[in-house]
């Protein structure tokens, strides 16, 4: 990866080889990345910023639950939201490669901060409309098209390649604590003095990544030479990654999962709503227990020194199971439990597959490869969320989120056989340390490892 002018790149990994970069031994601490100052600011600035997040979330859904009484409004509102990624969302990483990162971030948090604040005061007014509520995630999914993929590919330039896989994690931790903190506040907020609040603390939480942008060192960050101006390169970013198996196939795995499985807003209101008969807090609850798991395993992520594509494959499996064991919990307090552990294997995948990707990937084309991983596995909600959220009317949130998790498990193990095929590799049945063991090896080891007739 490139640290600045001259430095060369490092070449792509071969997906085949089975020492590439995301083998790599661990060096880093846990928290190492935050002793560089850049990063500390910016992960400051998402502290704060990303607890407004959340409890914009929180509130945003069981607004229009409230005004509507229908799962499918919360999924319309969510496919809004992602909408403008599906379509415009390669765009976005042509003109992220192209512009200068912080600059863009400014402009685009900006952007955020004046939607949240639009729909604060129509609420606190009593003015909204639930067509309010879908302008507005509209236009957050308009900002959010160049947003992702400038925060995404901007990690690299405030902490060079050595740290990348520390800040990447850091990153998911980050966005996770936040989940503890922002929906407990928005239970409280909207059950208290209502949801126009939880959107009005959202649009003044954006000061902090703001000025966290405008006290960085230029000097301090690692450039990347930004891709000129020119004809095809939407289509040279998707030849990139056509090519690369590696990169490939976990794109389309968490396509299937973002579309199906991911769509939490829609399957936990239903939850707290229809299921146990809860309040705001119920859901608030579910969000923040999930959050609990997707803290312990981003941290996780952080300690560990390899993001290695079998552990993505494991962990969607896990998370497919966990959904069909939470749709089958007949009890309230056995359904928030395995939220938990559920939190824990999706952040898995998610900080999985980024890490991966980007460490993977060249950095001139970093942004357009982040920006179809983000079209795909955010944009697949526009076309999930509806179609989950008209499940989980007609058949019962049971049905909907055991439906979501078995597509996930399904989607991993096809996915899992076709990167073992691409890479060699063939199951075994055998023993390994006087255990039986199953597990994916090169061909040519097949036989040695194969139990005695």
């Amino acid at each position: 990866m490139s640290t600045g002018s001259g430095a060369a790149s490092a070449p792509a990994p071969d997906p085949y080889d089975t020492k590439t970069a995301l083998d790599a031994p661990r060096r880093n601490s846990m928290f190492s990345s935050l002793r560089i100052r850049n990063y500390r600011l910016f992960f400051l600035g998402q502290v704060v910023s990303n607890i407004g997040t959340w409890m914009q979330r929180i509130a945003q859904d069981w607004l229009v639950l409230s005004l509507t009484g229908s799962s499918a409004a919360v999924g319309i509102t969510t496919a809004l939201q992602f909408l403008p990624m599906l379509l415009f969302g390669l765009y976005g990483g042509v003109l992220v490669d192209r512009l200068r990162k912080r600059p863009t971030l400014m402009v685009t948090q900006s952007a955020m901060a004046l939607t949240s604040l639009a729909l604060a005061v129509l609420t606190l007014t009593g003015m909204v409309e639930v067509w309010h509520i879908y302008v507005a995630a509209l236009a957050l999914g308009l900002a959010t098209v160049v947003d992702n993929p400038a925060r995404q590919s901007f990690v690299s330039e405030l902490v060079g390649p050595g740290q990348l896989q520390n800040a990447v994690s850091l990153n998911s931790a980050n966005f996770q604590s936040a989940r503890l903190v922002g929906p407990a506040v928005a239970g409280l907020l909207i059950t208290g003095v209502g949801t126009g609040w939880a959107f009005l603390l959202n649009g003044l939480s954006f000061v902090a990544p703001l000025t966290g942008l405008m006290l960085m060192r230029t000097r301090e960050l690692h450039p990347v030479e930004r891709a000129p101006r020119g004809k095809g390169q939407l289509r040279e970013g998707l030849r990139y990654v056509a090519g690369r198996p590696d990169l490939l196939w976990p794109i389309v795995l968490v396509g299937f999962m973002g579309t199906f499985a991911f769509n939490f807003p829609v399957y936990l209101s239903a939850f707290a709503d229809d299921v146990f008969h809860g309040d705001a807090g119920v859901y608030s609850l579910f969000n923040t227990l999930m959050a609990v798991g997707s803290v312990s395993g981003a941290l996780l992520a952080a300690r560990r020194g390899t993001a290695r594509l079998r552990m993505l494959i494991m962990a969607a499996l896990a998370f497919g199971a966990l959904e069909i064991l939470a749709a089958a919990s007949p009890e309230l307090w056995m359904f928030a439990l395995v939220m938990v552990p559920l939190g824990l294997v999706s952040m898995t995948v998610n900080v999985t597959t980024n890490t991966s990707l980007q460490m993977s990937t060249d950095p001139s084309v970093r942004g357009r490869v982040m920006a179809l991983y983000m079209m795909v596995f955010l944009g697949g909600a526009p076309v999930g969320a509806p179609i989950v959220g008209w499940v989980t009317d007609t058949y019962g949130a049971r049905v909907g989120f055991a439906a979501g998790g078995a597509i996930a498990m399904t989607a991993a193990a096809v996915i899992g056989l076709i990167l073992a095929r691409a890479g060699g590799l063939r199951l075994a049945v055998g023993w390994h340390h006087g255990h039986p063991s199953v597990r994916f090896v090169p061909r040519d080891r097949v036989k040695a490892l194969a139990p005695a007739a």
